[in-house]
């Protein structure tokens, strides 16, 4: 960057870049032109070190630059995903027809989007929402572009059976138009037509051999590392979320005697041998070697400062075989039946609704529970 910078934000920057435990990787990263164009910028003070400055110059660089920064305190925590998601809805609906854009912008905006920025606003995790507007907006950009190349009508006279045919023939992601069918009715683009939720026909499940089989395997076997048999476990001995997984910090978790480990209201044990395979990966988090020291997060992820991605923690146990989803919901289905719903839920960071459905549908309330300790 030349000479020695003069900005306390890029003196801070060099230093948070030295002090890296892997020294050789920095070095590696910075032989790239477009590392060296963007570290030269910064310097000379063409690119503000900001986050409006590293805004002119999208790349992988730049926001490896700024998630540095932030974790360090150079910049102010910044919501990532909300700048990309309205990139996002620009590129997606710049080149379609204007009998299809204007409601799916009207959609994406008004609905999406404001939703989008009350969670940042409130420093939440908007990952997981942007995800699935992605989805509802593409999928409604699909059915607005078939409305409309085959029987040239707009969403204002769709009808009931325009939206019944592209249900019945085609994929279940169709469904998630829904959303945007009741946005239309509540902002009267057309109150006629409608489309209820759509409920699975299986709900994946494991059963409670398939369970402590998997239990088993992560604990003493080899088919994983050490951070995934960890994530693993905590589906199927807590029915964790992989969004719950990857947030979670090691000030969550107390070693003493018993360990235990807090994901809701209040703290739950965590059991030998699993305990020892907890503080293994404590004393060996992986990703902290560039620019890391200092990360919260029990999984820590490639970036400073941030968590491993869901999808990442998700790709890894398929690859062995185990089922996120079917391993969690044998876990509180499981879980429902030993302790009262209420009291899973506080545990364990569900709502009670969610807990009493997964109670009724493993064939048991808290009552006929009750029944059965008291014989």
């Amino acid at each position: 960057m030349g000479g020695p910078p003069s900005d306390p934000v890029l003196v801070g920057l060099v230093d948070a870049l030295c002090a890296a435990k892997r020294p050789e990787s920095t070095l590696i990263w910075k032989r790239s032109p477009k590392v060296q164009e963007l570290l030269r910028g910064l310097g000379t003070g063409t690119i503000a070190a900001t986050h409006e400055g590293l805004d002119t110059k999208p790349s992988r660089a730049a926001e490896h630059l700024r998630n540095v920064m932030e974790h360090h305190g150079l910049l102010p925590p910044r919501d990532r995903w909300l700048p990309r998601f309205e990139q996002w809805i620009h590129d997606k609906l710049i080149d379609l027809p204007a009998e299809v854009a204007r409601p799916a912008r009207h959609f994406a905006t008004w609905h999406h989007l404001r939703r989008i920025r009350a969670i940042a606003d409130t420093g939440g995790d908007t990952q997981p929402s942007v995800r699935s507007a992605k989805q509802e907006i593409t999928e409604t950009v699909k059915f607005l572009s078939w409305l409309w190349t085959t029987y040239g009508r707009t969403i204002e006279t769709c009808t009931q059976r325009d939206v019944d045919q592209w249900i019945a023939t085609g994929p279940t992601t169709r469904h998630t138009i829904r959303t945007f069918l009741v946005v239309c009715k509540r902002d009267r683009l057309n109150a006629a037509v409608q489309l209820g939720h759509r409920a699975p026909k299986t709900s994946p499940s494991l059963t409670q051999e398939q369970r402590i089989a998997w239990i088993r395997e992560l604990l003493t076997g080899e088919s994983e590392t050490l951070p995934y048999r960890v994530a693993g476990v905590l589906i199927l001995l807590y029915a964790q979320p992989l969004k719950s997984i990857v947030r979670l910090q090691t000030s969550s978790i107390v070693d003493g005697n018993p360990m235990v480990i807090t994901f809701g209201k209040h703290p739950v044990d965590v059991p030998e041998p699993f305990a020892q395979l907890v503080r293994d990966l404590l004393s060996h988090r992986t990703n902290l070697r560039t620019s890391g020291h200092g990360n919260p997060w029990l999984f820590p992820g490639t970036h400073a400062g941030d968590h491993l991605h869901p999808d990442t923690i998700m790709h890894r146990l398929r690859l062995i075989g185990m089922s996120n989803l079917g391993a969690r919901n044998s876990a509180l289905d499981d879980l429902v039946l030993e302790c009262p719903p209420p009291i899973v839920a506080d545990a364990l960071g569900y709502s009670h609704q969610v807990a009493f459905l997964h109670a009724e549908r493993s064939g048991e309330t808290w009552a006929r529970y009750a029944g059965r300790r008291i014989r």
